[in-house]
């Protein structure tokens, strides 16, 4: 399907330079001289490479039709993790490159969003939010004000994220998938 350059928004799939990319972020910029363009940032789905690229409204880009389906995490063997399909009883398997970072966010029956191109799986898509617990966090340093500063701390799936100082070894927290970042305590 085609889309003028204009159109193109965060999160689509577009094909460009005979590539599959994922539009990571868009910055409509209208200088003092000239046309006004979209400034794209992309990741390539294939290659792991990401791209600046500039689009006018004039542009013409294909966007990918991308068929999204929920899974739910059944289990990882050997850097494969395996998914099914609630309704169909379908499987799917997808190999940890795919995956990356968000892999250690899964948990069993965990809902997950697919995207499927050509029968293949080219993305998955976390829950906006998930639960986590604090393996170890430094401890706050007396009179340290909340709006201060953060703290490494580590989860107790490995991955490390900034709290704020009032948040101890122990503590559950809700984590944003998409930046790793914490967002409150629970």
């Amino acid at each position: 399907m085609k889309i003028s350059g204009n159109e193109i928004k965060n999160g689509m799939i577009i094909e460009h330079n005979n590539d599959l990319w994922e539009v990571l972020k868009t910055q409509h910029v209208k200088p003092g001289k000239g046309g006004a363009f979209n400034q794209v940032e992309m990741k390539s789905i294939n290659k792991e490479t990401k791209l600046n690229e500039r689009f006018r409204s004039s542009d013409s880009v294909e966007r990918a039709i991308v068929e999204e389906k929920n899974y739910n995490f059944l289990y990882e063997d050997k850097g494969e993790f395996y998914f099914i399909d609630n309704k169909t009883f379908e499987q799917i398997v997808i190999k940890k490159e795919l995956l990356g970072e968000k892999s250690k966010f899964l948990i069993e029956s965990l809902e997950v969003k697919i995207g499927i191109y050509n029968d293949q799986p080219i993305k998955i898509d976390l829950p906006k939010q998930i639960e986590c617990k604090i393996d170890s966090t430094d401890a706050s340093i007396k009179g340290q004000t909340a709006a201060s500063s953060y703290k490494p701390a580590l989860l107790e799936n490995g991955v490390s994220v900034q709290v704020p100082p009032f948040i101890e070894s122990g503590d559950s927290i809700l984590v944003d998938t998409r930046t790793i970042e914490y967002i409150k305590k629970v």
